[in-house]
């Protein structure tokens, strides 16, 4: 399909399919979602079956979930900028053919090294996915939005806790490479999602215009070798990564953090602008996010085989177990979406990160089952809580041309906090005991609360209702959000 044809269809028979309804699109929008936060959740209960049939250290098997979370992550601000040439629908196409290939390598792969290439491949079109859903949910008027991004978070967080339970049982009847393969369902659900095409075209005054901007490709590769040499690095001890190359990794990371800078200085308006990561507060929100995440992952990491541990059981009872931890999830978006209209930003985000600190430390400091389900659930609360929040936050903060770029960037540090948390107490496994590697994990939520409390209002729109999606664009911004 053509920009012509996209346009032409969100003008006119788009316009039916607007919403005012955001419920029923945030319906059809975390229908969409739930495959990619499985492929979080179900991998995690499937990790020490694969380590032994893989015949690798467990804590090798981190990469399953950091390459997962680092390609999510370098995907996002590329999709982000290419939604300035196609709809979200057309971008919902390649995503999720990245994703049902990835998938399908990962799950026939005979070694570790091609299940991780596998899910390197699955992980870009499961973040080129995410964001062509936002992309629509953010594009939704006020009250809307809020409900749709809170339908949308609790699906994720839902689906990725739920996926412990899923994982445990596909693990336990078909093989953990069959919980590899569980992403590929996203095909059938697109083709469930067809009704609502119109809908996913759409996206008011920020669509799809014809004006973009050549593709800053240098940027994009600084971006991803430092991102990529961050996650290396973390777990160079639980791979055995020799010295020269870990001092090559580290040299490279170096290298790129120069050469980002240098790139966003060169070219202003490249794969990181600087209008948008220099908007007060802006970069605050992407710290926090992923501090959220890696505070969730990195307990999501290690709660199965820590009750695998305490109680003698299998993937199945880790999955049952863990399963009560996903339903707080639903009520957790919810009720963040439904705060964002009442408290200030800051307090909000504060809160979303202290409850997911408070679960690493309750998982940190007792022992046996019960408090594992009971830290897993308030990460999975701060984890809800952050997807229904920081992506409208930030949007709010920057000019609506610059909306889609900034959630691409959000979700960049969020995806990339996802890949550090498993990184950070896989790489400390056999160095130090579980509950110390917990607690340096436990540091980077603690780093997130201090920074909202501290964080200074960003500049952004001159009130507190969301502009509309119709709403023309500006560049200049007076009166911070909350």
């Amino acid at each position: 399909m053509t920009r012509q044809t996209d346009l032409a269809v969100s003008q006119c028979g788009g316009a039916s399919e607007r919403p005012g309804d955001g419920r029923r699109l945030g319906l059809v929008l975390g229908m969409l979602v739930l495959p990619m936060y499985v492929a979080l959740g179900a991998p995690a209960v499937a990790l020490p079956s694969a380590a032994r049939a893989l015949g690798v250290p467990f804590g090798a098997t981190a990469w399953i979930l950091a390459a997962w979370s680092l390609t999510s992550a370098l995907a996002m601000p590329v999709a982000g900028r290419l939604l300035s040439r196609w709809s979200p629908f057309r971008l919902l196409l390649a995503g999720v053919a990245g994703l049902v290939g990835g998938s399908a390598l990962a799950a026939a792969a005979p070694t570790l090294t091609v299940v991780i290439a596998g899910r390197l491949v699955g992980g870009a079109g499961a973040g080129t996915t995410v964001i062509a859903v936002f992309a629509v949910a953010t594009a939704l008027p006020g009250r809307e939005r809020a409900r749709a991004l809170g339908i949308v978070a609790a699906a994720s967080a839902t689906a990725s806790g739920c996926g412990t339970l899923l994982g445990g049982t596909v693990t336990a009847w078909l093989g953990w490479r069959a919980v590899l393969a569980l992403p590929a369902l996203a095909l059938p659900l697109l083709l469930a999602a067809l009704p609502s095409r119109r809908a996913l075209l759409w996206k008011g005054a920020d669509g799809p215009d014809g004006r973009g901007e050549p593709f800053d490709f240098l940027g994009a590769a600084v971006l991803s070798v430092l991102a990529g040499s961050m996650i290396t690095l973390l777990q160079a001890h639980s791979v055995g990564l020799p010295a020269p190359v870990t001092c090559a990794v580290a040299t490279a990371g170096v290298v790129a953090a120069v050469g980002l800078r240098w790139c966003v200085r060169r070219r202003p308006d490249g794969f990181v602008p600087r209008r948008v990561i220099a908007v007060r507060g802006f970069p605050a929100l992407g710290v926090i996010g992923a501090s959220v995440f890696a505070g969730y992952y990195g307990v999501l990491f290690l709660a199965p085989s820590l009750i695998e541990r305490a109680t003698g059981g299998g993937a199945l009872e880790a999955g049952l177990l863990l399963a009560p931890a996903a339903v707080c999830s639903v009520p957790a978006g919810r009720l963040a979406g439904a705060l964002a209209d009442r408290l200030a930003g800051r307090q909000i985000t504060a809160g979303l990160a202290g409850t997911t600190l408070a679960g690493v430390l309750v998982v940190a400091v007792f022992s046996g089952p019960a408090p594992v389900v009971v830290g897993t659930a308030l990460t999975v609360c701060g984890f809800a809580g952050a997807q229904a929040v920081l992506v409208g936050l930030a949007t709010d903060a920057v000019a609506s041309r610059d909306r889609d770029t900034a959630q691409g960037l959000l979700n960049f540090m969020n995806a990339l906090g996802g890949g550090i948390g498993p990184a950070v107490v896989a790489g400390l496994a056999g160095i130090v005991p579980v509950p110390a590697s917990l607690a340096v994990l436990a540091a980077l939520p603690l780093a997130g609360a201090v920074l909202s409390l501290l964080r200074r209002p960003g500049a952004g729109p001159p009130s507190r209702t969301p502009r509309s999606p119709r709403e023309p664009e500006t560049t200049t911004h007076r009166s911070p959000p909350r």
